[in-house]
């Protein structure tokens, strides 16, 4: 194994309750091998200081929320993530990777459609919490690490899915755009790309102005937390502080220019998109060049 490389290892369980409680999950689960090597996870580059900031603040950031996003938080995104799992029934038996994982809320049902599931998080209490519900379910084949999404690499055409749900939206756009690359020089040919997110501009046009107006009348009628929620808001959104969404033309293009065919989307609810798009089965990647790697416990932003 070189040396800028470490290999997790997967979390240790039996296999007597691996499927969900389904005769269909049951009968896929024991069709599904889950003897797949762990994946070799490193880090690709160096990172700015502008990353390096705005990943302490996501690590600050979710560490402090991961209980209360478990319970409470991801409750509003079960259409979404329902969306995206439909999406990755295509990539079944499969290789897959969950970018900014959370505890757990795609990768725990999807792991028994999968060979492995390699959980990524820049949250250790996060990622806790999903290690705690893997064991909890007896769920043997995901590999969990803590890892910003900026500064992961995995080996070429090592995977067979990447998904993400509501995590990119967090990343600023060059580190959008490098995901969408590094993803597809990841995946197998004919590996596909699933993602999950917010999709709307800042106004420009009606569909976003619509998404908009939407979210503010809401936060009104809350009273006074959501009247403080929007003030917040308005200048972290205004000035990509926090949340920093992209509108689907624009991600559709970043799939394009990484490469992807077959690109689709579909909006779930007001705010929120499905894309999915594919690997070429014959294509070499227009970014297969792979960036210099430095060791993972080198890494800045840790």
């Amino acid at each position: 194994m070189p040396p800028h490389a470490t290999t997790l290892s997967p979390i240790p369980m039996s296999d007597e309750l691996v499927a969900p409680n389904t005769e269909d999950g049951k009968a896929l689960m024991a069709a599904t091998p889950k003897n797949e090597p762990d994946l070799t996870v490193s880090t690709s580059r160096r990172l700015s200081l502008h990353q390096m900031l705005a990943i302490t603040r996501e690590r600050w950031l979710w560490n402090r929320r991961a209980e209360s996003w478990d319970t409470e938080g991801s409750a509003g995104l079960t259409k979404i993530v329902d969306a995206v799992l439909k999406e990755c029934e295509r990539s079944a038996g499969g290789i897959a990777v969950d970018l900014g994982c959370g505890s757990g809320q795609l990768t725990i049902p999807l792991a028994p459609s999968c060979s492995r599931v390699l959980a990524v998080d820049v949250s250790a209490r996060v990622i806790a919490l999903l290690e705690a519900k893997s064991a909890a379910d007896a769920i043997e084949n995901i590999q969990a690490v803590v890892h910003p999404i900026e500064s992961l690499e995995l080996a070429s055409a090592s995977v067979d899915l990447i998904v993400s749900n509501y995590a990119l939206h967090h990343l600023r756009d060059k580190d959008k755009a490098e995901v969408m690359r590094r993803s597809y020089r990841w995946l197998r040919p004919g590996g596909r790309l699933v993602v999950g997110d917010m999709m709307f501009g800042r106004g420009a046009d009606q569909i976003d102005r619509v998404i908009i107006t939407r979210k503010v009348r809401g936060m009104i009628r809350r009273g006074p937390a959501g009247w403080w929620r929007l003030a917040k808001n308005i200048w972290r959104f205004s000035l990509r502080l926090g949340e920093k969404p992209l509108p689907v033309a624009k991600w559709v293009s970043l799939a394009r220019q990484a490469g992807f065919v077959e690109i689709q989307t579909h909006r779930v609810v007001a705010e929120a998109c499905v894309l999915s798009a594919t690997k070429p089965p014959t294509s070499d990647a227009p970014n297969a060049a792979r960036p210099d790697s430095v060791p993972l416990h080198q890494r800045p932003g840790s």
